[in-house]
């Protein structure tokens, strides 16, 4: 990889690609745990949030934020602990790089892009590297890696991360949005003449990430796809979080109630301890070892929800807390409090060979994970403000409809035992065939509370159908597999044609029955086909490939929080449906002269639901319904539009810039409230001082486009033939992160 490289590669994702930078420096001598297959990315040029890579959708609803760290899962699922908790790029990294999907599907059995990211091990002389990184907002992230030898066959590394980030907005109950401390240390013993190694590593990792609680924001509905803000309200820059943080629930281990604070309740720690081996013998034949235990006694997050909008007047009996009468505009506000302790134990390992036009990998996967969560919920009504006020109701209460919406329980484990092979057969100078298959046996064991939920549901309680509310297991044994096949011939020499198929399956995971789960007749195999074909073309100035996209899901399970339009009642409902979305994408890497390179692309796809259907029952007996079958899917663009340029002013000055265009998105279900396009935009200067100083300037949203994104709160039921009457009225969602200028110093030492 070469030094101070940043240039804003995209690579051809299935159907939704992606932009993506790792930007990581290391020093041609120093030693990492193994190469990286794939180029340099652009992975961390996240829009939504600076702590996490970039989601690199592929046409679908994304699952998991794919992340693999000396190739293992860096956390075995995100559901409950978060990538972020325990990941972070730092100095630590030596490379890192990405699985396509299709060596995704074999190696691990998910389709999608997996970034991959590998430890520096060290070197015989002494090395060190401190960056540090703040912005305009307050934010302060100091990370430092030293490496080196002792004697001729051990190695050394250790590493310190320390994040301090207040966000973009004051929470008042906590200091930082996002604060991070990770430390690791490392000890590698060369043998056989440098032919293997093998590391001992441990990684302690303790965060609290507030700024996840309040992704959300007031604004008026126009209703032509486009917001104004509420007088008064930046979002972005206005918190919709409580001023105290201080709340009231109702424990759904015991039905105690209980008094904490927000902030408390999003500690993380996990400790981690690696055994990394590799031997390449005198034939070529290259083994690798990878195991490692996690532990992680808190993983612990809060979320936030919300409903309709309304105003109060001060008949309706809404007082502050201090008994003054309220009237205004109010938000039935929903908060989830979830609570997990997670450990893993996963060990991959790896035969890998050339013989003679054959590259063969042989692999065995095998992965356990226990999870020992719960989690709580409760609804509060507040203020449409910034640090709105908890009102309390006619009756005295602050809190109310505890565990009503989806709380969740789930104790138990599940068990990957994989085999998998792939083959990259060069069949003629040009003609390639890359194959391959898994095979994994797939165990899960949980204790899930299959009831549904009510006010005041509890383990213990009795339910009001006279059910005692207990857990129960469940238990199943199951093959998934997954089979993958590409096709590459070259035509001509700068002309050719490709394509590939690629298949995963999986049953249902573990987090799956945290709520109401599936039951015996909705326990169905998850199925997702991935096909695609295409030309490609290269000469001196222009790399171009062009390709036709298929993708679909089978049985995707979903729990949806279902609001009654123009209240703030709510019922969860657990769904059950297909996904499919054709596509088409093409791109291109141009170097039209010396010193610069662009990266274009353009999408078009379709992505819909299929068998989405479903109803609910409000507690007047209201009955409603919602059907998107054949709409399209929300929150996922139909046109994408990615154009990186970049220029070398000098071999040390570099000026780069990325611009992401989504299109009109819809905000709900039936296609009925949707937002405009939006462009993400980033640019940035990196300037190599001498070989010890880099220093680099970026900016985040420097068109400084302000607006919402993703999902409306409590517009689910909203139809097409209702949606006129809807604008001009106050609604609450996601919103586009500010404007954020951002500096950054490397020194090399």
């Amino acid at each position: 990889m070469k030094k101070n490289k940043f240039i804003p590669y995209v690579m051809m994702a299935a159907l939704m690609p992606a932009a993506a930078t790792i930007s990581a420096q290391t020093a041609t001598d120093t030693v990492s745990v193994k190469k990286v297959e794939g180029s340099e990315r652009n992975v961390m040029l996240n829009a939504s949030d600076a702590s996490k890579p970039r989601e690199i959708q592929i046409g679908l609803p994304s699952e998991d934020v794919n992340v693999y760290e000396n190739g293992l899962p860096a956390v075995y699922s995100s559901a409950v602990h978060k990538l972020q908790y325990h990941w972070r790029s730092d100095a630590s990294l030596g490379e890192v790089g990405l699985m396509s999907p299709s060596e995704s599907a074999i190696r691990t059995g998910n389709i999608a892009y997996s970034v991959n990211s590998f430890s520096k091990l060290g070197q015989k002389e002494f090395k060190g590297v401190l960056n540090y990184r703040a912005n305009h907002f307050g934010m302060q992230q100091f990370d430092l890696n030293v490496t080196g030898g002792i004697g001729n066959k051990w190695l050394y590394s250790g590493s310190v991360y320390q994040n301090f980030d207040p966000g973009s907005f004051d929470a008042k109950f906590d200091e930082y949005a996002d604060r991070m401390q990770m430390y690791r240390a490392g000890l590698t013993r060369l043998f056989n003449d440098n032919k293997g190694k093998i590391t001992l590593q441990y990684k302690y990792a303790y965060s609290r990430n507030t700024g996840n609680e309040l992704n959300a924001a007031p604004f008026i509905y126009t209703g032509d796809g486009s917001i104004k803000e509420i007088p008064g309200f930046v979002p972005g820059l206005a918190s919709y979080g409580p001023t105290s943080g201080e709340i009231e629930y109702m424990d759904v281990m015991d039905g105690k109630m209980k008094k904490a604070n927000l902030r408390d309740l999003e500690n993380n720690r996990s400790h981690e301890v690696a055994l990394l081996t590799d031997y390449t013998f005198d034939g070529g034949l290259k083994w690798t070892l990878d195991m490692k235990y996690m532990n992680a006694p808190e993983a612990n997050y809060v979320d936030f929800g919300g409903s309709t909008i309304s105003e109060l007047t001060e008949e309706d009996g809404y007082t502050l807390q201090d008994g003054t009468p309220y009237a205004g505009l109010v938000e039935g506000r929903r908060t989830w409090l979830h609570f997990g302790k997670v450990q893993n134990f996963l060990v991959t390992s790896e035969l890998e060979k050339t013989f003679g036009r054959h590259q063969l990998r042989l692999g065995l996967n095998e992965w356990y994970y226990h999870l020992d969560y719960h989690s709580s919920s409760f609804q509060w009504t507040g203020s449409v403000q910034e640090y709105p006020e908890i009102l309390t109701a006619p009756d005295g209460s602050r809190f109310r409809g505890f565990n009503e919406l989806s709380p969740e329980y789930t104790v138990g484990s599940e068990n990957k035992l994989a085999l998998y092979l792939t083959d990259n057969w060069r069949i003629s100078p040009k003609l390639n065939f890359y194959y391959g298959g898994r095979l994994e046996y797939y165990r899960m064991s949980a204790d899930q509370i299959a009831h549904s939920r009510y006010s005041g549901f509890h383990i213990g309680d009795t339910a009001p159908d006279g059910e005692v509310i207990t857990p129960a297991n469940v238990t199943k044994d199951k093959l998934n597999y997954a089979a993958t096949a590409q096709l590459t011939y070259n035509m001509t020499r700068r002309f050719g044609l490709t394509a590939d198929a690629t298949v995963a399956t999986r049953f249902p995971r573990i987090n799956e029955y945290a709520g109401t789960g599936p039951t015996e007749e909705q326990y169905n195999r998850v199925t997702i086909p991935l096909v695609r074909g295409g030309l490609f073309y290269k000469n001196d100035w222009i790399d171009l490939t062009s390709m036709v996209t298929y993708i679909a899901k089978t049985n995707n399970i979903d729990q949806q929080n279902l609001t009654k339009p123009g209240t703030s009642e709510g019922k969860t409902v657990l769904l059950i449906y297909d996904i499919q979305t054709l596509g088409w994408t093409t791109s291109a890497e141009i170097d039209p002269f010396k010193g610069v390179h662009l990266h274009a692309l353009f999408t078009y796809q379709k992505p819909v639901y299929k068998n989405y259907s479903a109803s609910v029952t409000f507690n007047d007996g209201t009955e409603m319904s919602v059907n998107a079958n054949n709409m399209i899917v929300k929150e996922i663009p139909q046109v994408l539009v990615e154009l990186d340029p970049s220029y070398n002013i000098t071999k040390d000055l570099r000026l780069w810039l990325s611009f992401r265009y989504f299109g009109k998105t819809y905000a709900n279900l039936q296609e009925a409230l949707y937002f405009n396009g939006r462009w993400e935009t980033f640019g940035g200067v990196n300037w190599t001082v001498n070989k010890h100083l880099d220093l680099g300037v970026s900016v985040v949203n420097f068109l400084n486009q302000k607006g919402a994104k993703g999902t409306i709160s409590g517009s689910e039921l909203i139809t097409k033939d209702e949606a006129g009457k809807y604008a001009g009225c106050y609604m609450s969602g996601s919103y586009l992160r500010p404007f954020t200028v951002e500096f950054s110093a490397s020194v090399k030492f």
